[in-house]
């Protein structure tokens, strides 16, 4: 992408979507959860597209909220169509994954997105052989490596599953697209 500013314009107009989407579900008794992904539910399959804009308290969202801002930021920093890439492939994945193989729950949060990106900045700057790239994914590596423990089971009411799909989705794009 080629100016901060719009990046910058896109970046905030998802966390302004996010918050107005928290205020909302707050405001109806989290009935917005309804449209997270229910594992192996054919009619919560589409809701793959919705979890990542929902969440339990305002607490969980805050949690992913200023790391998703950070790390789509960068993620934008290989370009337009590979951050578009980048994001479909960690919501796919991730979406798909927690369909196909999550816990029986409701699965909700942009943890999977977070961790999708993750796993695309930890890779892509190795994929690249580009000095920036490379410390870029240097740096996420460092300060956010921590994040890993995340793709375990800690917790029985933390999503795991999409921390791993999305981590994966991310390490799929980056593999396939960084280079490019």
């Amino acid at each position: 992408m080629k100016s901060l500013s719009m990046q910058l314009r896109i970046i905030f107009t998802i966390g302004a979507l996010l918050i107005l989407i928290e205020v909302a579900n707050l405001l109806t008794g989290n009935s917005l959860n309804a449209f997270g992904v229910v594992p192996r539910s054919l009619n919560h399959l589409p809701f793959i597209f919705t979890a990542p804009f929902l969440h339990g308290t305002p607490t969980h969202l805050m949690a992913n909220l200023l790391p998703l801002m950070l790390f789509m930021w960068l993620t934008m920093q290989w370009g337009k169509r590979t951050f578009i890439i980048a994001t479909v492939c960690a919501l796919l994945i991730g979406g798909l994954g927690v369909w196909l193989f999550g816990r029986s729950a409701t699965h909700i949060g942009a943890s999977g997105m977070v961790y999708g990106y993750f796993g695309f900045l930890v890779l892509a700057g190795f994929r690249s052989n580009k000095i920036r790239y490379l410390l870029i994914s240097l740096v996420v590596a460092a300060l956010y490596g921590g994040m890993l423990v995340g793709v375990l089971p800690t917790s029985k009411f933390i999503s795991f599953e999409y921390h791993l799909f999305g981590f994966l989705g991310g390490l799929f794009a980056a593999w396939h697209w960084a280079r490019k």
